[in-house]
């Protein structure tokens, strides 16, 4: 199991939002790409990018995406607003290793189909909940869709990983939604990233129990910003977890 860092932008700038809400948004700087580089620097294996602009929006950054994903050496995944095969086919040009679908999989799930067959190893699909209901547009509207049913779906599109983020949990750092995640993880059969409201190493060390049922990546964002815990404590504590057990 690896801790992605996460680096939402708005506006040009490095944000986390509570609960998605932009009206509750904290900036922690200016520069997303100097923030990659931080990142990196640090030892993260990953980045986890959202386009709050395109989520929000409908107003896609795209070369607010290319300059993270030229700024490091590592695999940048992206996500947030990315509704359209053009707009993914113009991350993939720009270097961007994996392709987070999320409201287009509910509303336009063609798209991801034919993503996930141009890019089979490149597409994942987040699955936004709610209680056990799917939220989209940026989790302002609910869906009456299951979340199990959502990733019973994409997996018979050949997709082989979600992300699934408890909503309510999001920028809060009240702990993750631990029986939820391996709920999603056991009975769908996929890989899961696992996001929403980590808040201490414990979460982490918790979290790690379900990397034997398909758990594989945990997002943080508000703990590492606020400086709750270090990339590197992060990372140790997951070993520790792991040599622990």
């Amino acid at each position: 199991m690896i801790v992605v860092p996460a680096i939402d932008i708005r506006h040009g700038r490095v944000v986390r939002l509570h609960q998605g809400r932009p009206e509750e948004e904290t900036a922690y700087g200016d520069d997303p790409a100097a923030a990659a580089r931080r990142w990196e620097t640090e030892g993260a294996e990953r980045l986890h990018l959202v386009d709050l602009d395109a989520a929000i929006d409908d107003r896609p950054q795209g070369a607010a995406v290319a300059t993270v994903v030229g700024a490091v050496g590592i695999p940048v995944e992206v996500g947030g607003g990315l509704r359209t095969l053009d707009t993914a086919r113009r991350y993939r040009d720009a270097g961007v290793e994996r392709l987070i679908f999320g409201t287009a999989a509910v509303t336009a799930p063609e798209v991801v189909e034919e993503a996930a067959a141009l890019w089979p190893e490149a597409v994942a699909v987040a699955i936004d909940a709610r209680g056990v209901r799917v939220t989209v547009s940026g989790w302002t509207e609910d869906t009456e869709l299951d979340a199990l049913e959502l990733a019973a779906r994409v997996k018979g599109w050949g997709i082989s990983r979600v992300q699934y983020t408890d909503v309510t949990r999001d920028g809060t750092l009240a702990g993750p939604n631990i029986e939820a995640i391996e709920e999603m993880a056991r009975r769908s059969g996929l890989r899961v990233t696992a996001a929403g409201g980590i808040s201490t190493l414990d979460d982490l060390a918790r979290l790690s129990v379900l990397a034997d049922v398909g758990v594989d990546e945990v997002i943080s964002g508000k703990a590492l910003y606020d400086g709750r815990f270090t990339l590197a404590q992060a990372r140790a504590a997951l070993a520790a977890a792991v040599e622990g057990r």
